[in-house]
C-alpha cells in the first residue's frame, strides 16, 4: 500500500492522534523536534494551512495544532534554545532540501513552497511574538 492509497478519513485520524500526542508532550521542544526530524508543531500548523488552499490561515493552523494561540503555548512551554540545539536544527533543516530523484514529486513541491516552515526558536524569547 502506498501513502496515497490510505483513505483520507484514516489519515485524518492518524494526524489528529499525532497532534494530540504533541499537545500532551509539551516537554518536547520544537527546536529538538526540528533537530531530530526536520519538522515541528509549527510545521504541522503551516502544512495544515497550505493543505487548506487558503481556508485556514497559518495562525489558525498553528492554533489547531497547539490547542491554543501559538504565542500562548510559546510563553507557557518553550524554553530558550541552546547554541547546540540551534546547530542541530540547522543541520537537520539542510536534510529537508529535496534531492532530485530521492523524493516523490509531490513532496518536492511541498518542501520547496514551505521551506523552512517554522520560525527558528532562537530568534524569539518565550512570551515574545
Amino acid at each position: 500500500m502506498t501513502l496515497n492509497e490510505i483513505d483520507d478519513a484514516v489519515a485524518a485520524k492518524a494526524f489528529r492522534r499525532l497532534v494530540r500526542h504533541l499537545r500532551h508532550r509539551s516537554d518536547a521542544q520544537n527546536v529538538d523536534l526540528m533537530g531530530l526530524s526536520g519538522f515541528c508543531r509549527n510545521c504541522l500548523g503551516d502544512w495544515l494551512s497550505e493543505a487548506s488552499d487558503g481556508a485556514v490561515t497559518r495562525e489558525q493552523g498553528r492554533e489547531a495544532v497547539y490547542g491554543m494561540p501559538y504565542g500562548e503555548w510559546k510563553a507557557n512551554h518553550q524554553q530558550p534554545a541552546s547554541d547546540e540545539q540551534v546547530a542541530r536544527m540547522n543541520a537537520s533543516l539542510e536534510k529537508n532540501r529535496p534531492d532530485p530523484g530521492d523524493m516523490d514529486e509531490e513532496l518536492d513541491e511541498a518542501l520547496d513552497e514551505s521551506f523552512p516552515a517554522s520560525d527558528p526558536p532562537a530568534i524569539t524569547e518565550p512570551g515574545r511574538g
